[in-house]
């Protein structure tokens, strides 16, 4: 499944054929960009980050059109900062009731559904999200450890780099992956890795963590920008993955 397979529209609605004598077929390309929504629980540092490249060009031909908070969060400044709608969808439609990932997941996909996202992106979404299958391959999170270890219900944040060290590995790192019904267990898109070294705690590997992280997403998110990701039968491939941008 190719999520994004013209990025560069030859012969879109909004195309205008050139005028250059000779050429009386020839077209202008027209560049859509992305539209992404962000869901956020906390800080918005991954909100944050993304407006912050779009704005100064390290992220090109992308749109946040929307920004989704679990609660009321500090990260809904940065929306309320780059002028980008934002919506706050508790856990529980009402206070006296406890969390149903179905009954949430509606209400955020009604949501969502409003501004018809080409990708979903999750950035520190503390819920669980259920996919609908309208938004199949459309979501993404990034996982503080390199899946499949040290994921699943529960893991994120420093009890990701608590379980990391005492497990004795050398290696960490972060993965980009699709959002599946299987918490933490759809498909890898990219991974970064960084050293475990002597000495660390959860809250120093976790720095470094989130270091390779904050280059780690934009990097993928580009990709998504540029057509270059596909899903087919479960497994992903990305065209000149080498390429940084």
């Amino acid at each position: 499944m190719n999520l994004r397979p013209f990025h560069i529209g030859w012969l879109g609605a909004n195309s205008a054929p050139a005028q250059s004598m000779g050429h009386p077929s020839a077209y202008n390309p027209v560049v859509v960009p992305l539209r992404l929504c962000v869901l956020i629980s906390g800080s918005g540092s991954t909100l944050r980050n993304i407006l912050e490249r779009i704005a100064d060009g390290r992220l090109r031909d992308l749109q946040v059109v929307g920004v989704i908070a679990s609660r009321q969060c500090d990260g809904l400044k940065y929306a309320a900062d780059y002028a980008v709608p934002a919506s706050v969808i508790p856990r529980s439609a009402l206070a006296d009731t406890s969390f149903d990932p179905g009954e949430f997941s509606a209400r955020v996909t009604g949501q969502l559904e409003q501004w018809q996202p080409d990708l979903v992106v999750l950035g520190g979404f503390l819920s669980q999200y259920l996919v609908p299958t309208q938004f199949e391959a459309k979501v993404i999170n990034i996982h503080p450890a390199l899946l499949p270890s040290f994921g699943g219900v529960g893991m994120y944040g420093d009890r990701v780099h608590a379980a990391v060290l005492a497990s004795g590995t050398k290696v960490s790192g972060c993965s980009v992956h699709f959002v599946t019904d299987d918490y933490d267990g759809g498909p890898v898109i990219a991974q970064r890795t960084v050293p475990v070294l002597e000495g660390d705690t959860a809250e120093s590997l976790g720095a470094r963590v989130r270091e390779a992280e904050r280059e780690l997403y934009p990097t993928v998110i580009q990709w998504f920008a540029d057509g270059r990701v596909k899903l087919e039968d479960g497994k992903v491939e990305v065209a000149d993955r080498n390429l940084l941008g």
